[in-house]
């Protein structure tokens, strides 16, 4: 019993801090049944490619079949990678100026669609033009050509649409023309 008081006392930061990170892991064990990672690891499917004024999202070949379907759909939700923002000084940004306008005021990232945030996910909603082999063809999107692409979802208005949402008077509304 002495001899566990004294390691007790001896614990340093470190011990401490990996003893917490242990009752995290314990508590969501309990919680939910399973462990919470501490780091895992996205796979790209696929990289925004840009050429001759068209826009694509090619497919890598191992997720060639996800695609069967998608052309039943007329927009596609896809995510990538903000890969050109990921450095250790962008990914403490917590707070930022909507659209890097200092006029808009000072807002989190989670309230932001800003691409500096501690995960780097990026989410567009593309109209599809052609889905054909290992692309999806696109009317645009907002990202750099190579930029990974880690899942797609079809977008489903009843599901991903909310006419009435509320949104601050700074963002303004998209008209429909």
């Amino acid at each position: 019993m002495k001899r566990r008081l004294r390691e007790t006392r001896n614990f340093s930061m470190r011990s401490l801090r990996g003893f917490l990170v242990f009752c995290i892991i314990m508590l969501c064990v309990v919680q939910t049944g399973r462990a919470m990672a501490e780091e895992f690891v996205m796979t790209p499917v696929g990289k925004v490619v840009k050429s001759s004024g068209k826009t694509y999202l090619e497919i890598f070949e191992p997720y060639r079949d996800a695609l069967l379907g998608l052309d039943d759909f007329s927009y596609v939700m896809v995510f990538i990678w903000f890969d050109r923002s990921d450095d250790p000084k962008k990914r403490a940004t917590l707070r930022v100026h909507p659209q890097r306008d200092m006029s808009k005021p000072l807002r989190g990232v989670f309230a932001t669609r800003s691409p500096r945030r501690p995960n780097l996910i990026g989410l567009y909603v593309c109209r599809m033009r052609a889905v054909k082999d290992d692309r999806i063809e696109v009317e645009s999107i907002d990202a750099f050509n190579n930029t990974p692409i880690v899942d797609f979802k079809p977008y489903i208005p009843a599901i991903d649409s909310f006419p009435d949402a509320k949104v601050p008077s700074w963002v303004g509304r998209r008209s429909a023309d």
